[in-house]
Order: C-alpha cells, then sequence, then structure tokens
C-alpha cells in the first residue's frame, strides 16, 4: 500500500488550462498485455489505485486532478502507451492528455524531432491507438494537433429529465462517450457565474443516461458508459465553421479546464454528421475559462459500428508547469489526502 512508497516522480503539464501529471517512475508494474488490458489491471490493483488517490488528492492534487501513468505500447508500432486518470478513477480517452504527451515526449528527446518540422508520436491508450503531432519551430514545440480514434454519432436528440426542466441530448463516441446538450434550452450561458449550475446539470445528465442501452458500446463493453457531459453555448457558424464555447463535466462531476480534447473530438464527429462541419473547415472550441482547441475532419471514411465516422483530429499546445518527486511520510495523517467536494 502508499505506506511503502519510496519517491513518484513526475513532469506537470497543462494543456489549454486543464492539469495532465505525467507519471515516468516509482509505480509498480501494470499486468496485461495491451493497455486496455493494463486498465483493467490497475483498476483491480489497491497498490496502484493507493497511488492514483496519493496524486489525485489533495495536497498534491485537487478534485480535478488528472494525469497518466507511463507504460509499454500494445506493440513496436507505438513509442509509449498510458494509463489515463482522474479522481474517479481510469478512463479510455484524454485528448489534453495526449497533446501534453506529445509535447514533453519531443520536448524531452524521446522522440527524436527535427527542428523545424511536424513529428508524429504514436501513443497506444486504451481506447486505440492515437498520434500527437507535435510542430517544432527553432527546436521548440509550437504547437500539436491530436489525432484521435475514429468517432461518430451514436443518437441524436435524446430526451433527458433534469432539476432545472426537460432538454435533449446528443450522445457521441470520440473515445469515450459523451454526451452533447445546447445549454439554450435552459436559458443558460457556458460562463463562470454559471459553472455551480452547469456542474451539477453535467452530473444529471451522465447519470441519467450511463445505463441506457444507447450507452452501450456494440463491440467493447469495456468503453460503455457515458463518460461526460458537454455543456456547449453555440456561438453560431463563421466563414471558417462553427464557434461554440463549453463546459465538460466529466467522471463524477470533474470539470475539464480544457475545451476536452475527446469530447472536441465528438462535437467533430456530430457537426460532421448535421452537414455544419465540413472538409477544410474548423470548429472553434472555446472552454470555460476561454482556452481553445481547434477542431476538423481529418477523413471522413473511417469505418465505426453500424457505419462510417470521422477521424477527428483537435489542435492545441501544452506547457511544462512542473517537475516533481512526491513522498508519502508514514507518519503523516493526511496519509493518501483527502478532496473537500
Amino acid at each position: 500500500m502508499c505506506h511503502t512508497i519510496v519517491s513518484l516522480r513526475a513532469i506537470d503539464y497543462h494543456t489549454a488550462g486543464e492539469p495532465f501529471r505525467i507519471v515516468v517512475d516509482g509505480f509498480p508494474a501494470i499486468m496485461g498485455a495491451t493497455v486496455a488490458e493494463r486498465r483493467f489491471s490497475a483498476q483491480k490493483s489497491p497498490d496502484l489505485d493507493a497511488i492514483r488517490r496519493l496524486l489525485c488528492r489533495e495536497p498534491r492534487g485537487h478534485a480535478d486532478m488528472y494525469g497518466g501513468f507511463l507504460v509499454p505500447p500494445d506493440d513496436d508500432g507505438a513509442h509509449f502507451g498510458v494509463l489515463f486518470w482522474h479522481n474517479d478513477g481510469y478512463s479510455t480517452a484524454c485528448g489534453h492528455g495526449t497533446i501534453a504527451l506529445g509535447a514533453w515526449a519531443v520536448s524531452s528527446g524521446l522522440v527524436a524531432a527535427e527542428p523545424d518540422a511536424v513529428t508524429p508520436v504514436r501513443i497506444d491508450v486504451p481506447s486505440g491507438r492515437v498520434v500527437a503531432h507535435v510542430r517544432t519551430v527553432g527546436g521548440r514545440v509550437d504547437s500539436v494537433v491530436f489525432e484521435n480514434v475514429a468517432s461518430y454519432r451514436v443518437a441524436r436528440a435524446v430526451p433527458v429529465a433534469t432539476s432545472h426542466g426537460s432538454i435533449t441530448a446528443g450522445l457521441a463516441f470520440g473515445g469515450a462517450l459523451y454526451a452533447s446538450v445546447d445549454v439554450a434550452q435552459l436559458g443558460l450561458s457556458v460562463r463562470p457565474e454559471h459553472y455551480s449550475t452547469l456542474l451539477e446539470l453535467g452530473r444529471e445528465i451522465k447519470w441519467a443516461l450511463n445505463d441506457s442501452p444507447l450507452a452501450q458500446h456494440p463491440t467493447d463493453d469495456r468503453l460503455s458508459g457515458v463518460y461526460g457531459s458537454i455543456l456547449f453555448e453555440d456561438l453560431g457558424d463563421g466563414a471558417d465553421g462553427p464557434h461554440q464555447r463549453n463546459m465538460t463535466v466529466f467522471a463524477d462531476g470533474r470539470v475539464d479546464r480544457s475545451p476536452c480534447g475527446s469530447g472536441t473530438a465528438a462535437r467533430v464527429a456530430e457537426l460532421a454528421a448535421d452537414g455544419r462541419l465540413r472538409a477544410g473547415q474548423v470548429l472553434t472550441h472555446d472552454s470555460i475559462v476561454d482556452s481553445r482547441f481547434l477542431g476538423r475532419v481529418r477523413s471522413s471514411t473511417a469505418a465505426v459500428p453500424g457505419g462510417v465516422g470521422v477521424i477527428a483530429e483537435v489542435e492545441g499546445m501544452a506547457y511544462r508547469t512542473g517537475d516533481h518527486v512526491f513522498h508519502l511520510d508514514p507518519a503523516d495523517p493526511v496519509g493518501e489526502g483527502f478532496l473537500l467536494r
């Protein structure tokens, strides 16, 4: 258990305001032939879960903390694998984390890159293989484009009863399943002053749809369930494409400070299905803290369960915020930490 921890070495980044803690050393080996299998093993491991809690909770983290354990890839086709985690467990996908991992891999020299180039960093995650296309200018990372697994619409206009009134939600898969709700249905906007109301709604929508037949993945039950609720404000269409602002509530009431990477891919799939986002156009996707991702359709011919979806790409940037060696003093009464919400 955690009292045996000597040290955990991590590098912290933020992507569009959302933290991502890359744990590179100090945790036990995680069994499994693939990253998806290792996620299952991690969920069953008391020792590893104790480490996850230690890194997520105060005083080392906070309620909305995010990060990942570096693990071997599924095969030689990827540079490495990662298990994404947060305060409620292990997720199947994380776009903002993929952007941070790409920036870290090139900046650290783990993946060699030319001074002025775009370098693909291939990463195995529980939902499949993703690619961070890392652009360098003058030897420095300038931007990262996250190429996701196939994304697709699952359902349109699903009725949901909430404590604030009845709404309809769209369901789309972007490495994880998201429910998308236009907050204009409730007379709201995506602004910090509505944070508490949006958080409450996000939790209600997730749990209202999580166990529905629509939330069951057709081929892999490990991908079943609604991971997050994307509460968006539609700001209209410009010459380049749609502009939206969102607050994504993931897991059990955790709030993404970024526009949500895999959630942006899900929105790209929905807008493409509606004919609002075509080849060459851009989804300008802002967060509740006014950070931004740019979403595009990279390919519109991706095979998905029951039809054809899209390969979405999401452009953003991650910045290093710190290098850490975490310790747990066996005499510390706080132990693995605490959460205040």
